[in-house]
């Protein structure tokens, strides 16, 4: 039997949100969010990476509308934008608890050259 295409278009969106949490910087600075409002700056310090990097995958985030921010005087400060998102992660903790020694090891999942963009 085949699939619908009211289905096709979940996996589909399904895909594309595991995607945005595929990158090891978005990921870090998602888990960083999940322990309460940053600033860029914090976001840096705490992920280990440049400042562009941090806003662009902040930029990312927000656009999904999986983050959002706060604006105070000078400063921007970013968090998570739902308790769902906060439950996502919750649950990957408790798979990779289970399954991460292989999820780490297995073969087929691992890192991809990055491709060049035109």
């Amino acid at each position: 039997m085949a699939i619908s295409s009211t289905t096709r278009d979940a996996v589909a969106t399904g895909a594309k949100l595991f995607r945005g949490f595929a990158d090891p910087t978005r990921l870090a600075v998602v888990w960083a969010l999940a322990r309460g409002e940053r600033r860029v700056a914090d976001l840096v310090a705490e992920v280990g990476s440049s400042q562009p990097n941090v806003s662009g995958h902040l930029a990312c985030l927000k656009a999904c509308g999986l983050v959002s921010d706060r604006p105070e005087g000078r400063q921007v400060f970013y968090r998570i934008s739902s308790p769902e998102v906060l439950d996502l992660l919750t649950a990957a903790e408790r798979v990779l608890a289970t399954h991460g020694r292989r999820v780490r090891l297995c073969p087929r999942l691992r890192r991809r050259a990055p491709t060049r963009r035109a």
